[in-house]
This record gives C-alpha cells, sequence and structure tokens, in this order.
C-alpha cells in the first residue's frame, strides 16, 4: 500500500538542477537515516540555499507490512524503492518506523 513516510528536510545541499536538499528521520528503533535527493523529490514546494530549515516533508514509500514487537508496539516495514527510488545515504531503502511517522 503506498503512503509517505514524514521526515524533516534539514538543509539545502546543493545548487545543481533541480537542487538537492538533505532530509532526516529517526527509523521506530531511534537511529537516524539522512537522505539527499532532488528538491521535487524531498520537498513540498520551493526550497532554495535561502529557505529556513528545518522544513517538514514526506517521502513517498510503499507498505511492506506490519507486526507487533514484544512489548505490544506496532511496527511498519516500508521501502523507499517504491515509488521514487529514494535510498538513504548508507543505501538503504528499507526501514522499519512507527505508524505515527506514515502520514497519506
Amino acid at each position: 500500500m503506498r503512503t509517505n513516510l514524514v521526515v524533516e528536510i534539514v538543509r539545502y545541499v546543493d545548487d545543481h538542477q533541480p537542487g538537492w536538499v538533505e532530509a532526516q528521520f529517526a527509523d521506530a528503533t531511534g537511529l537516524r537515516h539522512i537522505i539527499i535527493d532532488k528538491v521535487p523529490v524531498l520537498a513540498e514546494g520551493d526550497i532554495g540555499p535561502d529557505s529556513l530549515f528545518p522544513q517538514p516533508s514526506k517521502i513517498g514509500c510503499e507498505i511492506l507490512s506490519q507486526a507487533k514487537d514484544d512489548a505490544g508496539m506496532v511496527l511498519v516495514y516500508i521501502t523507499t524503492a517504491r515509488p521514487d527510488g529514494v535510498e538513504s545515504t548508507d543505501g538503504r531503502s528499507e526501514f522499519v518506523v512507527l505508524p505515527t511517522q506514515l502520514s497519506n
């Protein structure tokens, strides 16, 4: 099922067309992930080098599955490889997040 991962854009990275930004989020374990991609992929509006940061945003993703951990907390397994081919700076595109980190 397609949905969106809520992220925070923290900085403008590069002016090379169409502009590149860095977004971050923490997974269900608290591990922080960094994603650098084009402004049209990561930003919901116009962002440039003079924009104020951080800014909330969303990344398209697909839910792979859901499960409960030993404490009964719901965990959602997602991929950002679909629909836009987004991956973190360490090459990951599959993450475990909390339901509250997802938005339509």
